[in-house]
């Protein structure tokens, strides 16, 4: 086994979220304790933190794109992965190599044995508790200028929300992940904005009105600085004049717009109008930095947007029949790809391929994605976590839908592939697991 398999493989021992195992309590108290026996790396570098249930890990990218093209030494961590788990970790743009991977993973699993050895810790350190202090080692260690930080779950307690973010940003909320976080909007937002600090800077736009309540009310409780990022949406409203969408092409969303007294092009690899407003959050916080010292101009924003990289996400494969690849695992994800695929697609003819782990709420993303599609092909991803073909087709018995069970990913790419005309398009979507194996499967890692 190499030097990178053997920490990864003792990652995934740990990985509570890929298993059917209950998880330990959460305590951010735990997460400080093994930062403080690495030397509190979190402390050498600023950063922005990001969280929200759908939408923060493209705001995520682009702006740590924008800030890379300002000429900033950027790290990025992002979860979960498409296709390896050193996707989680950037410098620049770069994954962490194989070689340092498995040096840091050595050296905070070492820390992590000496702290439950020493009583300091009651047990070791989940899979994402080891993998964000792996994160803040190696970003400290690269020497960034900033770092953009993902939110794993929640916020409150989430690992990265150890941090003294220079911005905060919290995306659009949605029920996800209830037997953590609660079973309402407002529980779920009361947790995404943990990650507001007293004083702080928060950059949202308008949305669920009981998310909107909880988020006001917090940023007034703490007297911290709310920042609107809605100058930054285009319109959208129906019969809106000059409404951005898809280009002419289906592959890129192009659209004119002011920024810092400028005017600029909007051109992103993010399709869909969902993330119209992902863009603006990003933008809104590339401001917000440059007021706070971090120099990015219009023309950085500009450029940063454009060269983007986030593959999974109503990503597109030319061929006969058309692939689209895009992540929606929850019912918002699957109206936001309902959304894309009626502006891209029109009238030609679907084949949806979907697998989704089995907390989710597959029955109602079934109702919402189904009945667009010709065909529907029932998957698992190969993660533990995952409801069989059989469950998805059983929790998707009022939609009507005719499902075809495949057992693997690979094979379920290959059917759609034979089953779909020539002038359709292939849907791979659900979990970002399927989709990332789908991507394995053709031979693509999005760039």
């Amino acid at each position: 086994m190499s030097t990178f398999e053997t920490p990864v493989e003792c990652l995934y021992a740990l990985a509570h979220d890929l298993a059917n195992t209950p998880p330990e309590p959460l305590n951010l108290g735990y997460m400080r304790a093994i930062l403080r026996a690495l030397g509190d790396p979190q402390r050498r570098f600023p950063s922005v933190l990001i969280a929200g249930t759908n939408g923060k890990g493209s705001t995520a990218a682009t702006l740590a794109s924008i800030l890379r093209a300002a000429g900033h030494r950027t790290g990025l961590y992002i979860s979960p992965h498409l296709l390896r788990v050193n996707e989680r970790i950037r410098v620049n743009g770069e994954e962490i190599g194989e070689g340092q991977f498995g040096d840091i993973h050595q050296r905070v699993e070492a820390v992590a044995r000496r702290l439950v050895e020493a009583g300091e810790l009651p047990w070791h350190p989940s899979f994402f508790e080891v993998l964000t202090a792996m994160a803040f080692d190696n970003f400290a260690g690269a020497g960034v200028e900033i770092a953009v930080l993902e939110v794993g779950m929640g916020g409150r307690l989430d690992a990265t929300n150890v941090v003294e973010p220079v911005v905060s940003v919290i995306t659009d909320i949605a029920l996800d992940h209830q037997n953590f976080l609660g079973n309402t909007i407002t529980q779920i937002a009361h947790e995404k904005a943990g990650i507001i600090r007293p004083g702080g800077v928060v950059v949202t736009l308008p949305q669920h009105p009981e998310a909107n309540d909880v988020i006001g009310n917090t940023i007034a409780e703490r007297g911290a600085h709310a920042v609107s990022a809605v100058p930054y949406v285009p319109p959208v409203a129906p019969g809106a004049k000059d409404v951005p969408g898809v280009a002419p092409n289906g592959v890129r969303t192009s659209y004119p717009l002011r920024v810092m007294g400028e005017e600029i092009v909007v051109d992103s690899p993010l399709v869909g109008r969902h993330q119209l407003r992902n863009i603006a959050l990003a933008i809104a916080a590339a401001e917000e930095l440059n007021r706070a010292g971090f120099r990015v101009t219009a023309r950085d924003i500009e450029r940063g947007i454009r060269e983007t990289r986030w593959p999974g996400r109503f990503q597109r494969i030319a061929g006969s029949p058309e692939i689209v690849l895009d992540v929606a695992h929850n019912p918002a994800g699957a109206w936001a790809l309902r959304s894309a695929l009626s502006e891209y697609a029109g009238e030609r003819p679907l084949v949806l391929v979907f697998g989704v782990m089995r907390d989710k709420a597959v029955g109602e993303i079934a109702e919402i994605l189904f009945p667009l599609a010709e065909r529907v092909i029932a998957t698992r991803a190969d993660n533990p976590r995952s409801a069989s073909p059989e469950e998805i087709r059983e929790a998707a018995a009022r939609t009507g839908a005719e499902i075809i069970i495949e057992p693997t990913v690979a094979g379920a790419l290959q059917r759609a592939r034979e089953l779909a005309s020539k002038d359709g398009v292939v849907v791979i979507t659900g979990s970002i697991y399927v989709v990332g194996e789908a991507l394995h499967a053709i031979g693509s890692s999005g760039d």
